[in-house]
């Protein structure tokens, strides 16, 4: 089986600087038309000035045929200026600004303390300048839950500020969960999207563990359980009261006020089923339950023009990840198209991969679609163990694992 599809771009990256950004920007540029290129360096993209000398450098590093186009963005921070943003919409070469909230990822420490105080100039002049607003939605608060970020900060953060400004455009990257996906989808088309990268939509939390400490599958948003829920989970354990039990086994509904006869389980292997995981999720009917790998794929299949690519492809080598306190960063840029494309086979939506990875970012940016082609084959290849550069080596999602779509150019 072979695809022909316009070329992908990719709506989020890290490329990095120096000898790293030699080595893995040329993986970039042989899947991608375009990216945008993440501004997390130290010292951080702050300026338009900085972008372009960035911008440079990552050209200089391309492949001599290359036509990889690198999509800048500015690393937003308080004291950020509104004439800062007025000069990067007339350099032709900013495309975006990223906030990250002061201390949620890597080089996220200058990051922004107060939105909705210092910044609000910054962000009325975004609007004016139609220039993107690309979020790393979650909350820093210590006393949230690491798996709950993403939800509060919807809810503190993010809807409020679609509220205050209605046509500002935003970009939420990397999204994890149910409650993302339905906030994405409740907002005015055009104006509040999202990216999805390959490894939310094909592993859970258990991909950390199995088999003993995984840091190469350790990244920010961290990733989620199958059941991604503040309700559903403790429900779950209330099992232990058989007219609870009772109720899911039948298919009801928990509703106010119902009441329904005692359940007689005669035998242990009754209970033991109301306790299947498997059975939970097909039988379950509590309206807030989430199942947050899957809500994603559905998202990203369904033909939304809400959702799009974006990788959050993030090199560290291999001694930064494999430490006492390991850096949060999954490289994927070699796989990415693969796994993508497995994931809309298994979903019988191979006819919705070109619009997810090659149409809707470009539509939400106001940019062109592009021209060239690529095509991705059903050729099973085995991914490299690593990639090796002056200073050590970095290790790519399903390192030395067969995947079975190839990509290339046409």
């Amino acid at each position: 089986m072979e695809l022909s599809i316009t070329q992908p771009d990719d709506w989020h990256l890290h490329l990095r600087d120096g000898d790293v950004l030699k080595t893995v920007v040329s993986h970039s540029a042989h899947h991608f038309g375009r990216a945008i290129v993440m501004p997390n360096l130290k010292p951080p993209i702050t300026t338009t000035a900085a972008a372009v000398a960035y911008r440079e450098a990552i050209l200089k590093s391309l492949p001599v045929d290359s036509d990889f186009n690198p999509l800048m963005t500015l690393y937003l921070t308080d004291t950020t200026s509104p004439m800062e943003i007025k000069l990067a919409r007339e350099s032709q070469v900013v495309f975006g600004v990223k906030l990250y909230p002061a201390g949620a990822t890597t080089n996220s420490q200058d990051g922004v303390t107060d939105l909705f105080g210092k910044c609000l100039p910054v962000l009325q002049e975004m609007v004016e300048h139609n220039m993107p607003l690309l979020v790393h939605g979650e909350v820093t608060n210590p006393e949230v839950d690491m798996f709950d970020r993403e939800k509060v900060f919807i809810e503190t953060v993010l809807r409020p500020l679609v509220q205050k400004f209605p046509r500002l455009k935003v970009v939420m990257e990397h999204v994890t969960t149910m409650d993302a996906v339905k906030f994405v989808e409740s907002c005015t088309e055009g104006f509040v999207a999202a990216t999805v990268t390959p490894q939310h939509l094909v592993l859970n939390r258990n991909s950390l563990f199995q088999g003993g400490l995984q840091p190469h599958n350790y990244c920010l948003p961290v990733l989620k359980r199958e059941i991604h829920s503040n309700i559903l989970y403790p429900f779950i354990l209330m099992l232990k009261f058989s007219s609870i039990a009772w109720c899911l086994s039948s298919g009801y509904t928990l509703e106010r006020g119902m009441t329904r006869p005692k359940a007689d389980f005669s035998t242990i292997s009754q209970l033991e089923t109301c306790f299947s995981y498997d059975f939970i999720k097909r039988k379950s009917r509590c309206p807030h339950h989430i199942w947050a790998r899957e809500a994603l794929v559905s998202a990203v299949t369904s033909g939304s023009k809400r959702f799009f690519l974006g990788t959050d492809s993030a090199p560290h080598d291999r001694r930064r990840k494999e430490c006492s306190c390991g850096c949060a960063g999954i490289y994927n840029a070699p796989v990415a198209l693969s796994v993508y494309a497995k994931v809309f086979e298994k979903e019988n939506a191979l006819d919705k991969l070109e619009a997810f990875t090659s149409f809707n970012g470009p539509d939400f940016y106001g940019l062109p679609r592009n021209n060239s082609k690529i095509k991705l084959s059903k050729t099973p290849w085995k991914v490299p163990e690593s990639f090796s550069y002056a200073s050590g080596d970095i290790i790519p999602m399903f390192a030395g694992e067969m995947l079975d779509w190839l990509p290339a150019p046409l």
